[in-house]
């Protein structure tokens, strides 16, 4: 938090008078001047609703009496409280995170959360500059799907590619493709806003039917990247629901000479739910042809173990909520270990997205995860940029490696 957004005032909520007062004194010697404190909840609501106290942020604990600190953040969010709060609790780390997701999910501008007893120090790091990331608002709304069909008719959707490098080596191991829109007003649009509106009306197959041919095209440019270079492409429920999608895959990757076993089909769980029978010809199908199969988003679905049981997956990609972080978080690090167990039991490829930073790097590389996809090693960008960044990254892994 820059010094211009300092907070004004501060309002601090718990029911043990001593902490109440040790917290109270370190905000004081941080320079804050304006601290209002309260060991009862519904006290602090009760001068949030006055017009005369403005609060920039709210100091809760979790385990109070009457008013337990979920309430209490629930009642913010109806009282339309718009400052920062900082959960501050003596419960177990995994209750604060789920309270702090909890917070997040619900709106709240959440700088962050702190075990009991919190030094000074992380008082102040909480107040300066460590805010997380806040909640998506409205502007991420899937477009109508008028204008996605005009999109589509008008050309205006291009590809995206994201690199892929072995942890082990560095080298190049591929991309996985994404969905863009040069939007008209709003510039290039992600993938993650278009594909929701996509699929949510859809009209996904359309993307996936038309930019194919060109992608595989593309990509035939780029093997010698990579001793196995390979491209991944996300499939939508349509094509799973289409009994003709593996002849057209591989008619496809015949015009554009690109070899069917460097092809992975990124197969969100979410996706497999409409109709199995259908989803498990389509798959087998696939597997069939040598084209690989990747589980993605692992374990974020309702079923993850059912369909690895049945569909011959032979790729599995962690989902990012579980990789970055991994290096801090005890529950996000055994999640990662034992997911990463099981795929190679099950002699699966596996792939880490989400290295967003150079802990989430040496984490996933320390438990040997075998191919690493993230911000680390490269946004996603147009086809025209992959053969710098490949320049750029060769001496970024020479560096790492030293």
């Amino acid at each position: 938090m820059e010094q211009s957004t300092r907070p004004r005032r501060i309002l601090v909520v718990d029911d043990e008078p001593f902490v109440l007062k040790v917290l109270v004194r370190q905000l004081t010697q941080l320079g804050y001047e304006e601290i209002l404190s309260y060991e009862h909840a519904q006290d602090a609501l009760d001068v949030l609703q006055r017009d005369d106290h403005q609060v920039d942020v709210v100091f809760t604990d979790l385990q109070m009496p009457g008013m337990d600190g979920v309430e209490f953040l629930r009642q913010l969010v109806q009282r339309g409280y718009d400052g920062q709060v900082v959960l501050v609790s003596g419960e177990d780390a995994r209750i604060l995170k789920s309270a702090e997701k909890l917070a997040y999910s619900r709106g709240l501008r959440v700088l962050g959360s702190l075990a009991k007893p919190a030094t000074r120090e992380q008082l102040q790091q909480r107040l300066h500059g460590d805010a997380q990331p806040e909640p998506r608002n409205a502007s991420t709304a899937p477009y109508p799907p008028d204008e996605l069909r005009t999109a589509i008719a008008a050309g205006q959707l291009v590809a995206c590619y994201q690199p892929q490098v072995a942890f082990a080596t560095g080298e190049v191991m591929g991309v996985e493709a994404m969905v863009g829109w040069m939007h008209p007003r709003d510039g290039l649009v992600p993938a993650e806003r278009l594909l929701g509106g996509a699929e949510y009306y859809g009209v996904l197959n359309d993307l996936t039917r038309g930019m194919l041919q060109s992608t595989l095209e593309q990509a035939t440019q780029w093997q010698h990247l990579g001793d196995d270079f390979r491209i991944g492409i996300n499939l939508s429920m349509d094509d799973l629901a289409a009994l003709d999608f593996p002849d057209f895959i591989v008619e496809a990757a015949a015009s554009a000479r690109f070899p069917l076993s460097r092809i992975v089909l990124e197969i969100n769980e979410a996706r497999l739910t409409r109709d199995r029978l259908i989803s498990l010809d389509v798959l087998t199908r696939l597997r069939l042809k040598r084209i690989s199969l990747l589980i993605d988003d692992f374990g974020t679905g309702q079923s993850s173990l059912e369909h690895l049981r049945d569909i011959p997956f032979d790729e599995l990609k962690l989902d990012g909520g579980f990789v970055h972080g991994a290096s801090r978080d005890a529950s996000l690090n055994a999640i990662v270990k034992a997911s990463l167990l099981l795929a190679r039991q099950l002699n699966m490829r596996t792939i880490a997205q989400g290295i967003d930073d150079l802990e989430d790097w040496q984490v996933l590389r320390d438990m040997s995860c075998e191919v690493a996809q993230g911000n680390f090693v490269g946004a996603p960008m147009l086809g025209d940029a992959l053969l710098q960044w490949a320049q750029s990254w060769a001496q970024r892994y020479a560096a790492l490696a030293m």
